[in-house]
């Protein structure tokens, strides 16, 4: 039997994607990644990534409409980029999207020269985490973190949880 268009012979299926910056113009086609609190709270890193302080990314289909999204800080480590607010649409996961994701702010850090990528994810998110060390993450220490969320009733409420805080080495441009 022959794979459909779109399928291998194993049967995993193929979608064509892209990585490119996310633009404040995307964020309505964002509501998969989280509440309007946190679409607020993207949009001002989009503001943030205009003044150069961060990229924030997005992998989008071929009707270039994102299915994944991330941002790399860097300002919150010395040195290193900061992977944050990684998410991929829930329908679309382990397809590989949210390692082209990574892979993909990686080499913006290595970009700037910098050396290593870190992110934190949370104790609770075994999932995301075993992706994170299939990748070259190390784990090497824990911290709490905190945030505001919106709650089903649109209240605003803190969201605490407890981080596995990981990093990774980038091998430098040069030595590619």
């Amino acid at each position: 039997m022959r794979p459909a268009a779109g399928e291998t012979a194993n049967g995993s299926l193929v979608l064509p994607a892209n990585v490119r910056d996310l633009r404040s113009g995307d964020l309505p086609a964002c509501t998969w990644s989280g509440s309007a609190l946190h679409l607020l709270a993207v949009e001002r890193e989009l503001e943030r990534a205009a003044a150069g302080a961060v990229d924030y990314l997005a992998v989008c289909t071929p009707a270039d409409l994102p299915v994944a999204i991330g941002g790399v800080d860097y300002q919150a480590i010395e040195g290193a980029g900061y992977l944050w607010q990684l998410a991929v649409h829930p329908a679309l996961q382990s397809l590989g999207l949210g390692t082209l994701l990574i892979r993909a702010a990686e080499q913006r850090i290595r970009a700037r020269g910098l050396r290593w990528a870190e992110l934190a994810v949370e104790e609770d998110n075994p999932r995301a985490r075993a992706l994170y060390e299939r990748l070259g993450y190390v784990a090497y220490d824990r911290k709490p973190d905190a945030w505001d969320e919106e709650g089903p009733g649109g209240e605003i409420r803190r969201y605490e949880t407890m981080c596995f805080l990981m990093r990774r080495e980038l091998e430098s441009v040069r030595s590619r």
